[in-house]
């Protein structure tokens, strides 16, 4: 799913779009046991309440997409029968009025989620008659032709507030704070089916994770049947390991300087569009070549890929570099630099030693503490 479309579904969480059916719930504790549950008409909860789960389901679908929200297809043994595919379907088909079936969901979750700590686990059903559009973009909501019903799952950590003092307005007095347990907003949750195209996409679905270096691989592949994607990170480490395997001696610093200048310029050619710039084994190659790689060095491009990332694997060119600083390691300096400074610095060999030589004007700063810089090579 692109922004557009998740921004379509967000927007119904308000009194005016809603269109929730019922809501389910169910409060765990640290030993994994289901303290309380939850059953209702959502619309029959309190005015306050409802406010407040809004607020839960739009943070469930929010956040950057491939690093917070991530799009998960359903492998084709899934949507057998007896697949984490066809038992969603068969849950949301249900309309979440099937006790046994609420059972089973919560079991799953309990049994695969990673967390030692209280939590609750929140899920709806809703029906949104998707509105038809005019050639000029307006929506038309009396001309509904489909509806999209689906699921959204949000699991919330639950946590004591923090002890404190507070002002008793009965007594006009300051005295200790009675400490409660507080639903947080969701640290995980997905939505079912997705929602493609301005219509229902029942072969994906859309997973949310907070941390996007937590993504609770266990609920991937033993609730959901989808294969665990490389996080944001682990595309970075991948990427670029699969650099320095593929160009060797030619990994050198103008090289990779102008590798991660063409991927700043792709994600800015196609920043406007709904989804973020992908990169496939043929965009990567592709990549290196524009950006200086030499051709005999190219010709085991291809296994060094599959060897490393996998064949069929792709990255975001969006967790791949930092269109706001390039950053220059070694294992005593860290240097940041701006992107389009990138030119500044340049490494060379003096008297048989590697150095990183850094251009700069008359001005420099050391903590805090103006200098200047030729000053000692003048005198």
């Amino acid at each position: 799913m692109n922004k557009k479309e998740i921004l379509e579904i967000k927007k119904q969480f308000t009194n005016e779009n809603c269109a929730i059916t019922r809501i389910c719930g169910c409060y765990v504790d640290a030993e994994k046991q289901i303290r309380t549950e939850l059953k209702e008409a959502f619309l029959s909860l309190p005015e306050e309440e409802v406010f407040k789960y809004f607020d839960i389901f739009r943070k469930t679908l929010s956040g950057t997409c491939g690093k917070n929200l991530i799009s998960l297809d359903f492998p084709l043994d899934q949507e057998m029968p007896d697949g984490a595919q066809a038992w969603l379907l068969k849950l949301r088909d249900s309309r979440l009025t099937d006790d046994l079936l609420l059972e089973e969901f919560y079991e799953k979750i309990i049994q695969n989620y990673v967390y030692g700590e209280n939590y609750y686990i929140i899920l709806i059903h809703a029906a949104y008659d998707i509105p038809g559009k005019a050639g000029d973009g307006t929506e038309m909501f009396d001309a509904s032709d489909e509806t999209y019903e689906y699921l959204l799952c949000s699991i919330c950590p639950v946590k004591l507030s923090k002890a404190g003092l507070c002002y008793n307005a009965e007594k006009n007095s300051i005295e200790d704070r009675i400490r409660d347990w507080i639903v947080e907003m969701p640290a995980a949750g997905f939505l079912f089916p997705a929602f493609h195209d301005r219509s229902t996409d029942l072969h994906s679905m859309l997973y949310y994770t907070k941390n996007p270096e937590s993504l609770q691989p266990l609920l991937m592949e033993e609730v959901f049947g989808c294969r665990t994607p490389l996080s944001a990170r682990e595309q970075k480490e991948t990427f670029g390991e699969l650099l320095s395997g593929a160009l060797g001696e030619a990994c050198d610093y103008e090289t990779v300087v102008s590798i991660h200048e063409n991927l700043n310029e792709l994600i800015e050619e196609k920043k406007d569009l709904p989804e973020p710039p992908t990169l496939s084994k043929p965009e990567v190659k592709n990549l290196l070549m524009q950006s200086g790689a030499p051709e005999e060095v190219m010709e085991h491009f291809e296994e060094q890929f599959d060897s490393t990332a996998g064949e069929d694997a792709s990255f975001l060119a969006t967790n791949l570099t930092s269109t706001r600083s390039l950053e220059v390691r070694t294992p005593d300096v860290i240097v940041k630099i701006t992107p389009e400074k990138a030119a500044l610095m340049e490494t060379r060999m003096i008297d048989g030693c590697n150095y990183l030589l850094i251009q700069i004007d008359d001005y420099i700063e050391v903590n805090g503490v103006a200098i200047r810089a030729g000053d000692a090579e003048a005198e």
